[in-house]
C-alpha cells in the first residue's frame, strides 16, 4: 500500500530521508573534526578523563586506585584504562576528543539503524553535526573525555542487538560498558522485562568478573567499599555541587528542604519505573516491530534513574537522546511533538540565558531538561492506545458497519520480535 503525505512533517521526513550528497558528507565530517579540534586546544581539556588516567598510572606504579576520592568507577575501570595511562598526555590531547566522539557517532548510527534510517540519509549524515553544535552537552563531554561516551555508544547498539533476539550479545555489550562505568546498571530492569535471563547473567557476570579481576591486582581493594562508595552515595561534596542536575541537588538550592527534595525526586523514578513496565506491556500498532517499545521502555528506565542519581550531569542525557532522535521517523514518537523541543531547549548552545543561570548554576537548566524529558516519556508511556474504528467493505459486496466488523484487534508486533 502506498502511504499518502499530507502534511508538511511527512514531506519533511521524505527529504530529510533521501540520500545526502557528497559535499554534505564532507561538511558534516568537517564540523566534527572541527569541534574535537577545538576542544583539543582548550586549557581545560580532559579534566574528568584526568581521573581515570591517574588511577591507571597508580595501579602501574604499585598503589590503590582508590586513595584519589573522585575516582568513583569499578575496579575493572583501572584495567580499561591502563592503555590510556601509556599514552603521552600530547598524543591523549588530539586523540581522546576524536575518541569521544567516534563513540557518541556509533551511538548515533546505532540508533539510526535501529529504526531501519539509511545511513547515507540527509536524517543521518546531516543530524549528527547538527548535534553537535547546537546540543552543548556534546562539546561539554567531547572537552572533558567522560566515559559517559561509551554508555553513549553501547546502549544503542545493546538494544540494536536485542531487537534481533541477540540478547546475549546485548548483555556483554551492557556487561563491557559497565565495566568500564556502572552507568548502564538500571538497564537490566529491560532483560527483566523481557524475561532474558542470559543476557542479565552475561550483563552482569562480566562486570563482576574484570572487577574481581582488578581487585586482585590492586592493593587494598577494600577502600572502593570505605572511602569511594560512601563519597558517592553522599552525593560526592561541593567540588561536583554546582553541575549536579539531580532534583536532589537543584531543589535544596531553590529553598526546597532536603528531606522534601529526596521524596519528590524518588517519586518521579517510582513513576518513571512504572511507566517503563505500562509502556512495554503496552501492544503496539501492526506496522511497528516493536523496536520503538525496547527503545522508550530503556530511555524511561535511564531517566529514571538520572532523577535520583547523585550527580547527575548535562551528559548523561546523551545516552538516551540519539535513539530518542532517531525514533522521529514513527508516527507519533516523542520528537513529533513540539514539547521534546521545548524540554531541549535549555540546552541549545548559543541561546543566551540570563546570568544567574550561566556557569556554575547551569544546572538548573540541566534539571529542566533532565524532568521534562522524563514528564513527556511518562506521559506517553501512560498514554491508553487508541483504536480506530472504521467499517470494512469487500469488492461487489455493500459496505459492512457492523460493530463486530468495524474493529478487529490487532495482533501486537512487537511480540513476535522477542
Amino acid at each position: 500500500m502506498k502511504r499518502e503525505k499530507h502534511g508538511f512533517g511527512d514531506r519533511l521526513l521524505d527529504w530529510l530521508l533521501r540520500p545526502a550528497s557528497r559535499p554534505w558528507q564532507l561538511l558534516s565530517l568537517a564540523v566534527v573534526l572541527g569541534v574535537c579540534v577545538s576542544t583539543s586546544l582548550r586549557e581545560n581539556w580532559g579534566s574528568d578523563n584526568a581521573f581515570v588516567v591517574k588511577a591507571a598510572q597508580t595501579l602501574l606504579a604499585g598503589g590503590s586506585p582508590y586513595e584519589d576520592k573522585r575516582f568513583l568507577y569499578l575496579p575493572s575501570a583501572v584495567l580499561m584504562a591502563v592503555p590510556e595511562a601509556l599514552l603521552p598526555t600530547a598524543v591523549l590531547r588530539w586523540t581522546l576528543p576524536v575518541a569521544m566522539s567516534g563513540l557518541l557517532g556509533v551511538g548515533w548510527l546505532a540508533a539510526l539503524r535501529m529504526f531501519s534510517v539509511p545511513l547515507r540519509s540527509r536524517f543521518a549524515v546531516v543530524g549528527f553535526p547538527v548535534l553537535a553544535l547546537a546540543y552543548k552537552p556534546y562539546v561539554n563531554l567531547v572537552l572533558i573525555g567522560n566515559w559517559t561516551s561509551i554508555s553513549a555508544a553501547a546502549l544503542p547498539v545493546a538494544l540494536l542487538l536485542a531487537h534481533r533476539r541477540s540478547w546475549a550479545a546485548a548483555g556483554l555489550v551492557v556487561g563491557l560498558a559497565i565495566a568500564c562505568k556502572p552507568m548502564l546498571v538500571p538497564v537490566g530492569l529491560v532483560f527483566v522485562l523481557a524475561r532474558q535471563w542470559r543476557g542479565l547473567a552475561v550483563a552482569v557476570l562480566v562486570p563482576l568478573g574484570m572487577s574481581l579481576l582488578g581487585a586482585l591486582m590492586m592493593p587494598s581493594p577494600t577502600l572502593f567499599f570505605t572511602k569511594t562508595l560512601p563519597f558517592l552515595l553522599q552525593g560526592q561534596d561541593a567540588y561536583a555541587l554546582p553541575w549536579d542536575a539531580s532534583p536532589v541537588a537543584v531543589l535544596p538550592r531553590l529553598g526546597v528542604p532536603g528531606p522534601v527534595a529526596v521524596v519528590v525526586a524518588f517519586a518521579g523514578a517510582g513513576a518513571g519505573l512504572w511507566a517503563a513496565r505500562t509502556r512495554w506491556r503496552r501492544a503496539e500498532q501492526e506496522t511497528d516491530g516493536g523496536e520503538l517499545r525496547l527503545v522508550e521502555t530503556a530511555c524511561m528506565v535511564m531517566l529514571a534513574a538520572f532523577l535520583v542519581s547523585r550527580p547527575s550531569f548535562d551528559h548523561y542525557l546523551l545516552v538516551v537522546l540519539p535513539l530518542l532522535l532517531a525514533s522521529a521517523v514513527r508516527p507519533g514518537s516523542m520528537p513529533r511533538s513540539p514539547w521534546f523541543w521545548l524540554a531541549l531547549t535549555p540546552q541549545v548552545a548559543l541561546l543566551p540565558w540570563p546570568s544567574e543561570l550561566a556557569h556554575k548554576r547551569r544546572a538548573f537548566k540541566d534539571c529542566a531538561t533532565l524532568c521534562g524529558l522524563a514528564i513527556l516519556l511518562v506521559r506517553r508511556a501512560l498514554r491508553s492506545a487508541r483504536v480506530t474504528l472504521e467499517p470494512v467493505t469487500t469488492a461487489g459486496s455493500p459496505p459492512r458497519t457492523e460493530p463486530e466488523c468495524a474493529a478487529t484487534p490487532a495482533e501486537s508486533a512487537s511480540r513476535t520480535a522477542f
